[in-house]
């Protein structure tokens, strides 16, 4: 990576935003189970740490670029990055499950674009080569805290459930330091917000941009849901699993998914993105199947390796997919879109899970199992179906 800024502090502010965008859910699904004991709370409630959490996203995103475009890049991130700190990081010294929902709402509203806000200031500050190698970068360095998150927040956990929490804090750290050392991007030009509200509406009735959301939405509705919320919960109490184990397994996803997102060029000759989507599909389900009969903790751990290579196929793919479906008069319109459908997903599917397996079965354990098995079946079979019909349109 010889083009990448190493002597740039604002490439390190931007890998840390972009490391703390992905913290929020990642960091305490290994500590969920504990949130039962700690806070004497039902699986449905403990699904609704992840939903406050996301819902802000749902609404504010689609708009945060627009508002920093129009006051200045570091008049919304630093601003976001403290407010993710103080929100998180205040979880620690709740006194009741209340006080934790408002403060993981808080949470939620200062991780909205974090993420996004990273990715613009790329575009912003580099160009060229450059700007390709600290694209390149941020990925891995995203697919890197992936990796690490379940692993960090189930050890803290080892310490005290609310140890996790208190790590949130380094978002006000990263904050101050951008308040000292990042600067404002030159050359700004401001959108306008009609033109950017009919980009939006165009895009949601566009059949191929619909096809790409339904994508996104049952991606992130089955990970938020049956991976980082019922999972954690389903393993403690079958195989009264600590929350460092779980954080074990759970890292499985991300590892095999950055493996496969590496290779994401060569194997993108190979078939086209719609077809790969499919296939991402097909690993979901088998995933989702071989959780569903493993008889122990290492069978787990092997299916969700299966999830992460699906992982890996299908976010590039669709983000592709995004880049070629439509115009570039529509395509920030797209990228919005996407993201608010993304952390819809994210908002409903802990809760439905949660909620279902709670409600509808003898007891929330067995709900797990079966929305599991339904789920996986469902989602092999849309790949499989999918597959062979985009092969022979290619």
């Amino acid at each position: 990576m010889a083009a990448v800024p190493w002597d740039s502090a604002a490439l390190y502010l931007i890998l840390a935003s972009s490391l703390i965008g992905v913290m929020g859910v990642s960091l305490i699904s290994p500590i969920l189970p504990e949130l039962r004991t700690a806070f004497d709370i039902s699986d449905s409630q403990v699904g609704l740490v992840i939903t406050v959490y996301t819902l802000p996203g749902v609404f504010l995103t689609p708009f945060v670029g627009l508002l920093a475009d129009r006051i200045g890049r570091r008049r919304v991130i630093i601003p976001l990055l403290m407010i993710f700190g103080i929100g998180g990081a205040g979880i620690a010294f709740t006194e009741n499950f209340a006080q934790v929902l408002v403060l993981r709402f808080l949470q939620g509203v200062g991780a909205a674009a974090l993420v996004t806000l990273a990715m613009t200031l790329i575009g912003d500050f580099y160009d060229g080569t450059q700007q390709n190698a600290v694209m390149g970068l941020n990925s891995s360095t995203i697919g890197t805290g992936a990796a690490m998150y379940p692993l960090i927040g189930g050890a803290l956990a080892g310490i005290r459930w609310n140890a996790p929490f208190l790590f949130y804090g380094i978002g006000i750290l990263v904050g101050l330091v951008a308040v000292a050392f990042l600067p404002e991007p030159d050359g700004r030009e401001a959108s306008d917000v009609r033109t950017y509200l009919a980009g939006l509406r165009d895009v949601a009735v566009d059949p191929k941009a619909l096809a790409v959301f339904s994508a996104i939405f049952v991606v992130f509705f089955v990970f938020y849901g049956a991976v980082q919320t019922a999972l954690p919960l389903l393993l403690n109490d079958e195989f009264a699993l600590s929350p460092a184990e779980i954080g074990l397994l759970l890292a499985m996803v991300s590892i095999a998914s950055a493996a496969i997102s590496s290779q994401y060029g060569r194997i993108s000759e190979w078939r086209s993105a719609p077809e790969l989507i499919a296939l991402g599909f097909v690993a979901y389900g088998c995933s989702l199947l071989g959780v569903w009969i493993a008889p122990s903790p290492i069978a787990v751990g092997g299916s969700l390796l299966a999830f992460g290579v699906g992982f890996g196929l299908v976010m590039p793919s669709i983000d592709t997919a995004i880049i070629t479906a439509v115009s570039g008069r529509l395509r920030a319109g797209m990228m919005g879109v996407r993201t608010s459908v993304l952390r819809l997903g994210q908002t409903l599917g802990p809760v439905s899970f949660t909620y279902l397996a709670e409600e509808g079965f003898a007891t929330p354990t067995r709900g797990y199992r079966l929305l599991l098995v339904l789920c996986g079946v469902v989602i092999l079979l849309v790949g499989a179906s999918a597959y062979p019909i985009l092969r022979s349109g290619s």
